[in-house]
Order: structure tokens, then C-alpha cells, then sequence
């Protein structure tokens, strides 16, 4: 789930579990749904009210409305597993990378990830040209985010956000997201098309409905940018999120590092405070060029120009594999905040075109 909307993402394999659990919005409460409030006392049908009225206001058509919120009612399901997400603690410990990467980048979705580069080069290729991303990085977050198509939530969208921002916790957030859903619904989607993670992301890419109304795009030019079905706007609007995230044409999201025996990682390590996940960059070195890096013994296994700017990542300590990671590699961290994904999807993407 792409982490420009403000959400601190989930890893995607959580939406297998998503996809089980599903829940639609037309059924009845349960006594567990009608025990849940609003941390400010308002009714879920006031509040509905409330954003009916927001979503007239920014222009939604009556018709949408109407469609879209029937029958609807709170999920506290969906404000379970919200209220359940991890925070940020601030210890230093991380489980290791490897046995993540062995799970993740395995022989299922890296054989998956070439069928999809094979069978689609034409789509790929336009969208690669078109956006300076390549291919099989776009691959990989397809295969990461919903097992290239297979998985994408089956929670009812409307239901979901309007459950969230009523709850409160985050209601500005999830407020903007469910007008946001209806202006995507008013482009002629109907509910059952409107499903996805419990957190209102959806499609193939699983982006947010402000996400999709900002960069979503058509990529066979039927003027529709179908994220659902459609692999060439999927790919399309995948490719146009990295550019728009800073995505440098030509530069390798990072690349396996020599370290010398006995090196001291740590010693290099930055002290810039990140704003925004912390816990992620503060396991990245300070910034030096490659040939600084040489210069300290450190050698990239790949060709690298000596004047790239590169941050050494050695996760699992010592005598384990270490990278030199470009500022695209920062740019897969801003899809989703994590070393974790963003590795996977960097290895992931090399793998499929080894």
C-alpha cells in the first residue's frame, strides 16, 4: 500500500488474511459491532450524514451517494484491526532480514513475476518508456502487493472508511479517504468493484482512493484507468506513482557490497533523526559516493558510477550480505515504509530478469 496517504502500511502479506477474513457491508450488525462508539459519541448514522453531506459538497452525484452508502453499517472488524496495528517502539532490535527474504522473494513468486514480465512485455515496455521505471521493479510491486492479481481484500470500501473515520482515531484521514472513494465511484465503479484491505487501499497496485484519483492512469488509452483488471493501467499507474515519488531513470535501486573483514557498519551510521519511519532509516549508513566507499574498502559487486550517492545496509550484522542502496531504494520505501518490502521487492525485481 503505497505510504504517501499517510498510513503506516501493512506488509502485503497480511492480505491474505485480509482476503479471508472479507466482510461485506450489508450485513446486520453483530452484538460485538453495535457495542462500538465513536470516541466522540456520535452515532454511525449521524456521522454518515455528516459525510453524505461533505461528498454533495465536493460534487459526488445524489445517485452515488445513495448506492454507496445503502444499507451501511459500522464494521468494528475493520476498527479491530486498525486499533491493532503495531506502533513504533522506540528499542533497537530487528528481526533478521533473511529467513523475510527467503519466504518472500521464493521460487513461487519469482517464477510468477517472470510469467507476468513474459506474457506483458508490451504493456511493460510502454509504461517503462513512458515513466523511466523499470519493468520489472513495476513486476515486483505487483507481485508484492496482491500475488500479481490474485489477492487484493474483499472488504467493502465504502463500509470500511466510513467505519474508520466515524471511529475517530484518524477520522480526518479516513474521512478525506471515503470522499475520495466517492468521486472514484462517481467515475462509474460500482460497489462490488470498490473492495480491498480492511484500510481502504485497493486493486491491483492497492492504492488509496486519493492516491487513485492522483495518479491512477490509463495505459491502453480506452480513457479509464482500470487498477481492477486492467494490467496496462495497472502498470501504468504503478510506474507513474514511482515518478511522481522521484524515481532516477537508469540508476539501480541498489547493489550487492564487499564489505572488508572486520569493518565497523555501525561507525558509519547517520545521525539524522527521519521524520517519518524512523526505525527504517536509522539502520542505514550516512551517504558517501562510491568511490568514498572503496576508498573504505567497501566494493559494489555491480557497476556503479563512482560519483552515486549510496547508503551501506548490512541488516543482519556482521559477515552477512550487505548492499549499497541508491536513493531509489528510497523511493520503494515511500510505497511502504519498511526494509523489510522494500529489499524484497529490489530482489525480487533482479531475480526476475536473471
Amino acid at each position: 500500500m503505497p505510504l504517501k496517504a499517510s498510513l503506516h502500511a501493512t506488509l502485503p502479506a497480511a492480505l491474505v488474511v485480509l482476503s479471508a477474513i472479507g466482510l461485506g457491508s450489508l450485513t446486520a450488525p453483530s452484538p460485538a459491532e453495535a457495542q462500538v462508539a465513536a470516541r466522540d459519541g456520535i452515532s454511525f448514522n449521524a456521522y454518515l450524514e455528516r459525510l453524505k453531506a461533505r461528498a454533495r459538497a465536493e460534487g459526488v452525484s445524489e445517485s452515488t451517494i445513495q448506492r454507496m452508502t445503502a444499507g451501511l453499517t459500522p464494521n468494528s472488524r475493520v476498527i479491530s484491526l486498525d486499533q491493532g496495528q503495531p506502533g513504533s517502539p522506540t528499542r533497537r532490535g530487528y528481526p533478521a532480514l533473511a529467513p523475510y527474504i527467503a519466504t518472500h522473494v521464493n521460487s513461487t513468486r519469482i517464477a510468477g513475476g517472470r510469467r507476468v514480465y513474459r506474457a506483458n512485455s508490451g504493456d511493460l515496455r510502454a509504461a517503462e518508456q513512458r515513466f523511466g521505471v523499470p519493468a520489472e521493479i513495476i513486476v515486483a510491486i505487483f507481485g508484492h502487493e496482491t500475488s500479481y492479481g490474485n489477492i487484493r481484500g474483499s472488504f467493502d470500501l465504502s463500509r470500511s472508511l466510513a467505519s474508520l473515520a466515524w471511529e475517530g482515531r484518524r477520522r480526518e484521514l479516513f474521512e478525506n479517504e471515503w470522499v475520495a472513494l466517492m468521486k472514484v465511484a462517481d467515475k462509474g465503479y460500482s460497489r462490488d468493484d470498490l473492495v480491498g484491505s480492511y484500510a481502504g487501499a485497493f486493486g491491483n497496485p492497492q492504492f488509496l482512493p486519493s492516491v487513485y484519483l492522483r495518479l491512477a492512469t490509463d495505459g491502453d488509452g480506452d480513457g479509464r484507468a482500470n487498477i481492477f483488471t486492467n494490467r496496462a493501467d495497472t502498470f501504468h499507474s504503478i510506474a507513474n506513482y514511482f515518478r511522481d515519488a522521484g524515481w532516477r531513470e537508469g540508476q539501480p535501486w541498489g547493489v550487492r557490497a564487499a564489505v572488508p573483514s572486520g569493518f565497523n557498519v555501525d561507525a558509519y551510521r547517520s545521525e539524522l533523526v527521519a521524520p517519518v519511519c524512523p526505525r527504517v532509516h536509522e539502520r542505514h549508513s550516512e551517504w558517501k559516493t562510491v568511490a568514498e566507499w572503496r576508498a573504505l574498502g567497501v566494493q559494489p559487486q555491480r557497476y556503479l558510477p563512482d560519483d552515486t550517492l549510496t547508503s551501506l545496509f548490512q541488516p543482519d550484522g556482521p559477515g552477512t550480505p550487505a548492499w549499497l542502496l541508491t536513493g531509489n531504494y528510497r523511493v520503494i520505501l515511500e510505497y511502504n515504509c519498511s526494509n523489510y518490502y522494500a529489499m524484497s521487492v529490489g530482489l525480487l525485481a533482479d531475480e526476475i530478469v536473471n
